[in-house]
């Protein structure tokens, strides 16, 4: 068995430091270009602000697999809008200039394996580092077959994350645990993301079985997360909270300030769930 990825990775760092300070990891995914392009970049900053430690910026895609339905309202408006990935790494070098937590490009590896240039992959990794972002979360990519992928994040200094599912078999589990650097993302579903009215009882033994092969790769645990009561409920056993749905209906429904007060909430409960451990 290999052993697991190096953990020195800024994405990594933030969440450690989280956990040193008495507290889950707060990570925030948000929609680049919804409502609009610098209503988005308003609410990532008032995510910060708030109490996020990490940002997950959405790079919308016509034909999301793992998007719930709010999510996905979410990309089709900044798609119709006419926003192109290079608008939204046009929008993460003005994020990451103006906030200290890392931030990861989440969005499908067919954006990535079509993204200008000669060498795809890598070039996109290139316009990732250069946007300033710490990392790439490509949910629909195996870690058995990403290996291509991790070597252009690792010329670029990007942390990779892979997504463990409940009903992922040993084999899968052991390969994203070893291959993912920045964190473990364990769904706490097999499903789309979406908001819901209670954590699903397959997230914390899914994180019991990822902590013995991750080493000290942090593990994160998301969908389904929408209160500070699941926030706290996650942060009993996990070393990072994910945010996404409940964050991007804020977005939309009330801009920055109906961000504030949510992550603030979801802030709340990661600290008072991790000091409940």
């Amino acid at each position: 068995m290999n052993a697991p990825a190096s953990t020195t990775t800024r994405v990594a760092a933030a969440v450690r430091r989280a956990n040193a300070d008495g507290r889950a990891a707060l990570v925030v995914y948000l929609t680049a270009g919804y409502p609009d392009l610098d209503t988005s970049l308003a609410c990532m900053e008032a995510a910060v602000e708030a109490g996020a430690d990490l940002l997950e910026v959405g790079f919308p895609y016509s034909d999301p697999l793992m998007d719930g339905p709010t999510i996905q309202a979410a990309s089709q408006a900044a798609l119709d809008r006419g926003y192109t990935p290079l608008d939204d790494f046009a929008l993460c070098e003005r994020l990451t200039s103006a906030v200290d937590v890392p931030a990861l490009v989440m969005t499908y590896y067919n954006l990535a394996w079509h993204f200008r240039g000669t060498d795809r992959l890598d070039d996109f990794a290139a316009a990732a580092q250069q946007a300033g972002l710490a990392g790439a979360i490509l949910p629909d990519l195996p870690a058995s077959e990403g290996g291509p992928w991790r070597a252009a994040a690792a010329r670029h200094d990007l942390a990779t994350v892979f997504l463990a599912a409940p009903s992922s078999p040993d084999d899968r589990v052991a390969a994203v645990a070893q291959a993912s650097n920045g964190f473990v993302y364990a769904t706490s579903v097999l499903g789309v993301t979406g908001e819901r009215s209670s954590l699903a009882a397959t997230a914390a033994p899914l994180v019991a079985r990822i902590r013995p092969l991750a080493g000290d790769t942090p593990v994160c645990v998301g969908i389904g997360v929408s209160t500070g009561r699941h926030a706290a409920e996650v942060a009993g056993f996990a070393d990072g909270v994910i945010v996404g749905s409940a964050a991007v209906r804020a977005a939309g429904e009330g801009g920055p300030e109906a961000i504030r007060r949510l992550v603030a909430e979801l802030a709340e409960g990661c600290r008072v769930g991790y000091a409940a451990r």
